[in-house]
């Protein structure tokens, strides 16, 4: 058609269509009582969002209206189950760079003592360390931001130090009484989820995993390769008070341990059909004696991957029942910047029994389960366990394990409430121990040096007396009752805990373990036993 014979036509057009339209108008619901047509229906906000509208617009004071918001969605979830939550914008970032396994900032640990921010370990490699800073380091000003004073706090810090990878920070640091300026070029610094990985005994691997983040399967083996050529053969695995986090990170685990088309995990939900995580590969150790160490603080993929290595009878699983989480949750950004964690589905392991503990006497009862446990008896004495769900389960062997929450060990070890008199309680409370074992370091660096590395350090330092009474004295000065009353069984325990402590403050999580460990109980009835089955 010609653009002539388009430009008649086109009035026509639009008036047979502005026809229509009304005709159709005036037919549709609602068009002879002054209601909109559906076209232009208004959207049905719903009681609760038009409640938060006419307080914004109509209410007598001014309102946080964030809080309120905060508050009616806290309120919503209370009515669900205790781990769909709502993370506020504040917090999203933190917690996704704790799952992501990094954050961008400068890569030292820190401690606040007498308003002061001691650098108390820099991270080997990290941005910090390339620009000089050295533990004992003392930062006064974080650019222009003076950060010594009452104001203080680890927050505060953190968001001053960290920030876009490559970006500078100028830093003013107090070293051996003179006050030095330090530039730190950002960088992006890893959050290791494998606190330690080492030889427990001849043959024998530990590995500690603290959380299932993005990143722990390529630590996992990165450890276990390190530990197989120093010729392991047996491997024990501690998982307690590790709170869980990624699935695929147990399972990516589970399927080096499992031998091959094995069911690991199924998750199934109301509107979430069931879905099967199985063992895809041959593993890094599929075989050899292997033990798993569980408390009541190991919970969700750390539940799955002791359930699973229960249920297929892998492994020994030593310790405590663990905590019960086994529920689903997804990941929902929202418009303000925060986000909705809501739960799916549930997590059922390979017998069929479902992780989770009961939750229906509301979140209050739930959060004191712990301290009901102990309250019970249940952490000193396995048969004090409450077995809530009567459905037998059955291992691949045959064996028979527990349902209604967490995993049941299949060898219990109570917990030592010996530990906690009020002397000790009163050094852990206030953080005595890694203050001291900071400033001893600091003072005594030289006496230090002779040791090559976390593993000499163990065999070869013990806490002599002058090492005991300078820190009898130093827990005097921050208040800790009974330090000149002490029973034989808590000098042994600051002897160890000591020794710990600058095992930290010398190689970080790894000396801690190999150090903490020599004297655990958990850790020697695991290589008691691994010890004993053969190869």
């Amino acid at each position: 058609m010609s653009n002539r014979k388009l430009n008649v036509f086109l009035p026509l057009l639009f008036a047979v269509v502005l026809a229509l339209g009304m005709f159709l108008g005036h037919k549709m619901p609602g068009s002879n009582n002054g209601g909109a047509t559906v076209f232009f229906a208004k959207p049905n906000k719903g009681p609760l969002q038009e409640v938060m509208d006419l307080i914004k617009a109509k209410y007598v004071d001014s309102l946080n209206t964030d809080d309120l918001q905060q508050e009616a969605i806290d309120g919503l979830l209370s009515h669900l189950d205790p781990h769909s939550i709502y993370i506020p914008p504040s917090e999203l970032q933190r917690v996704n760079e704790d799952m992501e396994g990094n954050f961008e900032g400068i890569g030292v640990e820190f401690n606040i003592t007498a308003d002061t921010v001691n650098v108390v370990s820099v991270l080997s490699g990290g941005p910090s360390e390339t620009a000089g800073v050295q533990t004992g380091d003392k930062i006064l000003k974080v650019n222009d931001s003076l950060v010594a004073g009452n104001n203080i706090t680890p927050d505060r810090i953190r968001k001053l130090l960290r920030g876009p990878a490559g970006s500078l920070v100028n830093t003013e640091i107090l070293r051996q009484q003179k006050k030095i300026q330090v530039p730190i070029k950002r960088g992006v610094i890893p959050l290791y989820s494998v606190d330690a990985s080492y030889m427990a005994a001849p043959g024998v691997g530990y590995i500690k995993i603290s959380k299932f983040s993005a990143t722990t399967y390529d630590e996992f083996m990165k450890a276990i390769r390190g530990l197989d050529k120093q010729g392991m053969k047996k491997l024990i695995i501690d998982l307690r008070q590790n709170p869980g986090g990624y699935l695929d990170a147990a399972t990516r685990i589970a399927d080096e341990l499992l031998g091959d088309d094995k069911l690991i995990v199924y998750t199934k939900g109301k509107d979430f059909p069931r879905t099967d995580y199985k063992t895809k590969r041959p593993g890094m150790f599929e075989k050899g004696s292997l033990a798993v160490l569980t408390d009541e603080g190991s919970a969700s993929a750390s539940e799955i991957l002791s359930g699973a290595i229960q249920d297929w009878d892998r492994g020994t699983v030593i310790g405590r029942r663990t905590f019960g989480k086994g529920l689903v949750q997804e990941q929902y950004d929202l418009d303000n910047g925060g986000a909705l964690r809501l739960t799916v589905a549930r997590y059922y392991i390979p017998s069929g029994r479902s992780i989770q503990k009961p939750y229906g006497k509301g979140h209050d009862d739930y959060d004191e389960d712990i301290a009901e446990r102990y309250h019970h008896g249940e952490l000193v004495n396995k048969d004090s366990i409450k077995i809530t769900d009567t459905v037998v389960y059955k291992t691949a062997a045959g064996r028979t394990v527990y349902g209604g929450g967490g995993i049941t060990p299949d060898i219990f070890i109570p917990f030592d409430t010996s530990r906690f008199t009020p002397t000790l309680t009163a050094i852990y409370t206030r953080n005595t121990f890694s203050n001291f074992a900071y400033q001893y370091y600091t003072s005594h660096r030289d006496a230090f040096k002779s040791y090559k590395n976390a593993e000499d350090f163990i065999k070869s330092y013990q806490p002599g007396a002058d090492l005991f009474n300078e820190f009898r004295e130093y827990a005097k000065k921050d208040s800790v009752p009974g330090m000149d009353h002490l029973t034989p069984r808590d000098e042994k325990e600051i002897h160890q805990r000591l020794k710990a402590m600058l095992a930290r403050q010398l190689y970080r999580t790894e000396g801690f373990y190999e150090a903490i460990n020599a004297d655990d109980p958990m850790v020697k009835k695991a290589l008691e036993v691994v010890e004993k089955e053969k190869d």
